[in-house]
């Protein structure tokens, strides 16, 4: 079953925000715009007329996850790669250059052009207030404020498609998102892990489902730490931060089980599960891997 996303014709900018491999800021050409957004949720805009944009379908390494009062603080995956995945949607969506903050990496001090024009294809926003959507920079699809059946050359000139070709970004599905298009991306997750350019890619050294050693946090957040699904870094890291001094994982999966809200289903199948312990194994009370690749879950829409 596919569902129409609706047309934004804008600008996206960088200059002054953090993006990174699955988020983006954009302007709709009329912010009123956001109002069409349907779904239950609003879009909320900053004061500009901007808002956050969540990649549909995907998921790119965390470049700045969690709260500072946290106890890790905000925290990332291996950063080399987190950053090659931002300047990578960058790059897919039409700037040239950009520079980033000396006193903070993750923030855009400049960059080429300062604004480019694009669109987004959209059906909602997430818990957050940002619009989750698909995004290109050529080949809009249909005029502003149309809904489109989005086909599989529509995704594919998308920067969501080109994010996963290259290998910078996971595969991450919610329901509502068409089987066709989850196919498509599918298929190219697999041929981009099939083969892996050396250093500039998450399937190269990924041990989401082989499993990976975790020692303390540094164990994940290092240049050369383990490269695993986005997801379930977020979740060891918030379960790690409820003990700092205990990097033990034999209570992760009761952590996930009690909590997680994460409902999903795996493809094909007809069965919801409550909790991603469901699909997680912890062995030796260090060493955690996914049963299930990224590709065959489904999220259920919250």
């Amino acid at each position: 079953m596919s569902m129409p996303m609706l047309v934004i014709q804008g600008t996206f900018r960088a200059k002054g925000f953090k993006p990174d491999g699955d988020t983006v800021n954009f302007t709709p050409g009329n912010v009123a715009d956001w109002k069409l957004v349907p779904g239950a949720r609003p879009v909320v805009p900053r004061w500009d007329g901007s808002a956050s944009i969540r990649l549909e379908g995907i998921d790119a390494p965390e470049t700045h996850y969690g709260e500072e009062t946290s106890p890790s603080g905000v925290q990332h995956q291996p950063l080399p790669l987190a950053h090659m995945a931002t300047e990578g949607l960058l790059k897919a969506l039409g700037f040239t250059a950009f520079d980033r903050d000396d006193k903070d990496q993750e923030k855009i001090s400049g960059s080429t052009p300062e604004a480019v024009d694009g669109y987004i294809l959209t059906r909602g926003a997430d818990v957050f207030g940002r619009c989750v959507a698909l995004v290109g920079h050529r080949f809009q699809p249909a005029p502003n404020g149309y809904a489109v059946e989005v086909d599989e050359q529509m995704l594919r000139n998308t920067a969501n498609y080109q994010q996963v070709k290259a290998g910078l970004a996971y595969p991450t599905y919610y329901s509502e998102f068409p089987e066709l298009l989850r196919a498509s991306l599918t298929a190219a997750a697999a041929a981009a892990a099939a083969a892996p350019e050396p250093g500039k890619s998450v399937w190269e050294n990924d041990t989401t489902t082989t499993g990976t050693k975790v020692t303390g946090l540094q164990s994940l957040t290092a240049d050369k730490g383990a490269v695993i699904l986005p997801k379930l870094f977020r979740r060891l890291k918030d379960y790690l931060d409820l003990n700092p001094s205990d990097p033990s994982l034999s209570c992760f999966r009761a952590y996930l089980a009690g909590a997680s809200d994460d409902r999903f289903y795996l493809q094909g199948k007809p069965e919801v599960y409550s909790g991603m312990h469901h699909v997680v194994e912890v062995t030796g009370g260090d060493t955690v891997r996914m049963t299930h690749g990224p590709e065959e879950i489904v999220f259920v829409e919250k």
